[in-house]
């Protein structure tokens, strides 16, 4: 069984989220560090064009998106569950809003004029800039929150974890979940990374309580490993085979076979393209080829990507 690789930048919120876990399941795991921004050679010889961060490499395979590594990391090990058998469905709902509006509404109260000032108060010269741009790109045609709009989200946001926190540990119940995971990440982003702001959390003194029984679930075993090393294991490695018991989910009129390309549906959609070799109930998986990462799947959760053949 090959290791788990972790792409990622130690900024990176949804990383975090990752990271943790990790850190829940008590997993090793190499951690290789890419560059926040555009240009990432390495990242994109292994996806093909996917771009956002973390992505999560097992050999030859790589999965994209958070929400397809949850279930990557579930099904290699069991316990303990992020997916609780009391409320499997309920955190997968309550992540999926914590990745979308308490994710944006968080951004864009940290992300402020004032917030982004403060940020990069301290860093080298034109990486706020440079930061700033590289966003922009990612968000083509979307719909972003103003500070102020985001503010009064963020702020009426923290008060329903809050109310969820009035009588359990954890927003589902005694132990932590997926759902905590999800909701403490782009929190954490303010509170770590944009201390300043932190004070949105005074009102709320249960979320800052939970917060710290979240930071110390930590992340697990990571042991450093170049950028360089994981896309020459990569090329080393031969992709998992298709199961011949996964079904085949046909919702697009798509023969497997065909050349696909998949894209997110809003941030960050810059396509992969590939063969489409795999469509279950909960992802797609291309098959491509790269010069310097050999032959990989490249996995896709169904939810949140667009998937369009590409025509001869």
């Amino acid at each position: 069984m090959h290791d788990l690789i972790l792409h990622h930048y130690p900024m990176s919120p949804f990383a975090e989220k990752v990271r943790l876990m990790l850190g829940l399941k008590g997993l090793a795991w190499h951690s290789v560090h890419i560059p926040a921004v555009m240009p990432k050679p390495d990242v994109i010889a292994l996806t093909g064009g996917y771009r956002k961060t973390p992505i999560l490499q097992i050999g030859a395979d790589i999965y994209c998106d958070t929400a397809l590594i949850a279930d990557v990391l579930e099904h290699r090990v069991a316990e303990p569950p992020l997916f609780p058998a009391h409320a499997r469905g309920l955190s997968r709902a309550l992540a999926q809003w914590a990745d979308t509006p308490l994710f944006w509404a968080s951004m864009a109260y940290t992300l402020s004029p004032k917030g982004a000032a403060a940020m990069f108060a301290n860093r080298p010269p034109g990486e706020g800039q440079a930061f700033a741009a590289d966003r922009a790109a990612m968000r083509t045609n979307m719909t972003l929150l103003r500070p102020a709009d985001g503010t009064s989200a963020y702020r009426s946001y923290l008060r329903r974890l809050a109310n969820m926190l009035d009588d359990q540990p954890y927003l589902l119940g005694e132990v932590p979940c997926i759902a905590d995971l999800a909701a403490y990440h782009p929190l954490w982003f303010t509170r770590t990374l944009n201390p300043v702001l932190a004070d949105i959390f005074d009102a709320t003194p249960d979320v800052l309580e939970w917060m710290d029984r979240i930071a110390a679930i930590g992340h697990g075993r990571p042991q450093r490993l170049s950028s360089t090393e994981a896309v020459g294991i990569a090329h080393a490695a031969t992709p998992e085979p298709i199961r011949p018991d996964e079904v085949f989910q046909d919702d697009h009129g798509i023969p497997l076979g065909s050349r696909v390309s998949v894209a997110a549906e809003a941030f960050g959609t810059e396509a992969t393209e590939g063969t489409l070799v795999g469509a279950t109930r909960t992802r797609y998986t291309l098959e491509r080829h790269d010069e310097r990462a050999g032959s990989v799947h490249v996995h896709f959760p169904r939810v949140g990507y667009v998937l369009k053949e590409i025509k001869a």
